[in-house]
């Protein structure tokens, strides 16, 4: 899908406030709020805009603890990979799951109020997965820079 610099200026301030209403984001874009609507819903429908959604800040809720665990799994069994994947899904405390080509083939976020909490979910909930020939624990000391949007 090709887009312009209309749409281009619509994403651009969607992105830094989605949750201007359509009327407020045609005024900053420069359209009419009919155009402005049109734009939304075609790049809704070309994929282009998957979903508007609150990003919660974690801390906020009393997690101080973030862990970026990376795994590799036992292949020997032909269903490890979606094993894993469909058990992992089912720990809360895992926000994020993303595959790797690599040495790597999993990767987990997990969240936890404190490092105690950590190590519960760690111990009952992490180690308990299928298939887990290695992990790699990686805890996070800062975030830099968490930008999901282009320079458009």
């Amino acid at each position: 899908m090709q887009i312009d610099d209309t749409d281009r200026r619509i994403l651009r301030h969607l992105l830094a406030d989605p949750a201007l209403g359509t009327a407020a984001l045609a005024d900053r874009a420069g359209v009419t709020q009919a155009t402005c609507w049109r734009r939304l819903d075609r790049l809704r429908a070309g994929g282009i805009i998957r979903t508007q959604g609150a990003r919660i800040d974690w801390r906020a809720l009393g997690y101080e603890v973030e862990v970026s665990l990376r795994f590799s799994l036992d292949k020997t069994n032909p269903r490890a990979f979606d094993e894993f994947i469909d058990a992992a899904r089912a720990v809360p405390e895992v926000v994020a799951i993303e595959t790797f080509l690599g040495r790597v083939d999993v990767r987990l976020n997990v969240i936890a109020r404190d490092m105690r909490d950590y190590q519960e979910i760690y111990r009952h909930r992490i180690l308990t997965l299928p298939h887990i020939a290695d992990i790699e624990a990686l805890m996070l000391v800062a975030t830099i820079k968490d930008e999901s949007a282009l320079p458009l």
